[in-house]
């Protein structure tokens, strides 16, 4: 059971640096007004999202259940775990589409609103380890 729960920390890693960085592209990319630059963004966001981020995430969700399993985990904190991965999966779909909306040119937002969306998934994040660390209750 330590290896799954190693894969999933590892694809836990993997998944939230694609969460961390490509909101912060969609910040370069609100900015940019060349087309050699929106071309080459909207390159960077779609291997980020579809090669990175979108598999880290089903592995981490997989090996995450193993170890919900396994182990029998329950209690409070996992619901409130299980909450905030599901928030964290939706921030996850609603990139997606904010990277579809880049590919068809119909972006609706400034920069500053990638950088304030840049700063959720550390939240999330920062609430899932405590809940896991510390089981508060």
């Amino acid at each position: 059971m330590l290896w799954v729960k190693a894969w999933h920390i590892v694809f836990m890693v993997t998944w939230f640096a694609g969460l961390f960085y490509l909101p912060r592209l969609f910040v370069y990319h609100a900015q940019s007004e060349d087309s050699i630059s929106t071309e080459r963004f909207k390159i960077m966001e779609r291997k980020l999202f579809f090669g990175i981020m979108t598999p880290g995430a089903v592995l981490t969700i997989i090996f995450g259940m193993w170890l919900w399993q396994g182990y029998g985990i329950s209690g409070a904190w996992l619901h409130a775990k299980l909450t905030l991965v599901t928030i964290l999966v939706a921030y996850h779909l609603y990139c997606g589409k904010l990277l579809f909306d880049f590919k068809h040119d119909r972006n609706r937002h400034g920069h500053v609103y990638y950088r304030w969306l840049n700063e959720l998934p550390v939240l999330l994040l920062a609430g899932i380890v405590i809940l896991v660390v510390v089981k508060p209750f």
